[in-house]
């Protein structure tokens, strides 16, 4: 594990394995977050956690006591290794098609003792689907696998699975027993192609096909992957599930969804959680599940949640709006964006989702939002919905609001 540096001192990035972690694992971050820094952690759009503002003396003992919490990696410097995103119900959701979790054991474990693969970008993203109702399939991914049924997965390269005719199908089909040995065969044809400045598998395919990439793959293999996914569409996900009460396949449980202001926590809020439910998982909307929660709680629960600030409702302002870190943490905000969106929030309107970006690098938000306000100056935004260029340019907060109010009305 390492610590970065930003505005607003050292940024430690916490990686879930699935997005999860257990109440006590999620004490320990809230009181390392505390005692190390400034007890702010936020939630990211690949379901993992960051502690913000640490301070130089004490990134050694912060990071001890993650790693001895369990939330470090299996091996040194293979804490990038590990971005691999999966829904916040897997093997949990009884209308999946299969519980991926062991899998995505098998290949995390393998790729964290693979030397050869910390060549690979930290930002390098896998995703393993199982079928679930609520997943997140907007998120474009290095590599992507989606059950087609119990015991075999379609697989793509630089994209996400395929929901409508518009999207790129499936490359091909693989048996679940054979999913570990095509990963490894597709991480290091990657590795044997991309050139340094192509860190992404979209940049290697902006030299290379995907069937000349999948023809070097097939080379490394001593089974044959199936040409059969053209016809293929992944049933989409509503983002709405994230919300609420979800039964599980164990009965005497549920899982319970709410939304993290603006991806925010401080110690106190993430210590509370873990008294709510035995452990819970962070989701790529910057939100969370708890899980295992008893049913006869489950109303309590939620009532909890509420007084926690968190939305539980889909229609919630905080529920529909997304802020990066922004000025007062990144060097490239242009505008204090978690700030302007509290202020929004007290403006919107009852419908529409509206994403503050700092800058053109767009990191709280790798999927479709309704409206996107790209900040240019304190204060000040560019509109954007649907188009490349602007709708409305250097506006304000209240003037983004009134835009917002004509538009659902308009609608």
């Amino acid at each position: 594990m390492r610590i970065v540096p930003a505005r607003d001192g050292g940024l430690c990035r916490i990686r879930l394995t699935g997005g999860e972690m257990s109440a006590a694992q999620a004490r320990v971050v809230a009181d390392v977050a505390k005692t190390c820094g400034s007890g702010v952690i936020d939630a990211t759009n690949r379901s993992n956690l960051q502690i913000r503002s640490v301070r130089p003396d004490a990134e050694d003992a912060l990071i001890s006591r993650l790693i001895e919490a369990g939330l470090g990696p299996a091996t040194q410097d293979a804490d990038d290794l590990r971005n691999l995103m999966l829904s916040p119900l897997a093997g949990l959701d009884p209308h999946a098609i299969v519980d991926v979790t062991p899998i995505a054991r098998v290949l995390l474990e393998q790729m964290q003792h693979d030397a050869r693969l910390r060549e690979l970008s930290p930002k390098f993203a896998i995703m393993l689907d199982g079928g679930e109702r609520l997943a997140m399939l907007d998120h474009p991914h290095d590599v992507w696998f989606s059950a087609l049924s119990a015991h075999r997965f379609a697989f793509g390269l630089g994209g996400c699975p395929p929901t409508s005719a518009e999207h790129l199908p499936a490359a091909a089909s693989v048996e679940s027993v054979h999913v570990p040995d095509l990963m490894n065969a597709v991480l290091h044809t990657f590795l044997d192609l991309a050139l340094p400045e192509q860190t992404r598998m979209r940049d290697l395919l902006q030299t290379y096909s995907a069937e000349a990439v999948l023809d070097r793959v097939q080379q490394k293999l001593d089974f044959q992957l199936k040409q059969d996914t053209k016809d293929w569409r992944r049933p989409s996900s509503n983002a709405q599930l994230r919300f609420g009460v979800h039964p599980r396949r164990n009965e005497g449980a549920v899982c319970i969804g709410a939304q993290i202001p603006l991806g925010r926590l401080d110690a106190t809020t993430l210590r509370a959680l873990a008294e709510i439910a035995p452990r819970m998982r962070m989701t790529p909307w910057q939100s969370v599940m708890l899980l295992d929660v008893p049913v006869a709680d489950a109303a309590s629960s939620i009532d909890r949640l509420k007084a926690l600030d968190l939305a539980t409702t889909p229609n919630e302002p905080f529920a529909r709006l997304i802020a990066c870190t922004g000025s007062q943490g990144c060097a490239k905000g242009f505008s204090d964006t978690k700030a302007d969106a509290h202020r929004l929030a007290s403006l919107m309107p009852e419908t529409g989702n509206v994403h503050l970006s700092g800058c053109a690098r767009s990191c709280a938000a790798a999927h479709h939002v309704d409206t996107t306000l790209l900040a240019v100056a304190p204060g000040r935004y560019d509109l954007y919905t649907q188009a490349s260029e602007p709708v409305a340019r250097r506006i304000t907060i209240e003037e983004a609001a009134r835009w917002l109010a004509r538009s659902t009305t308009d609608a």
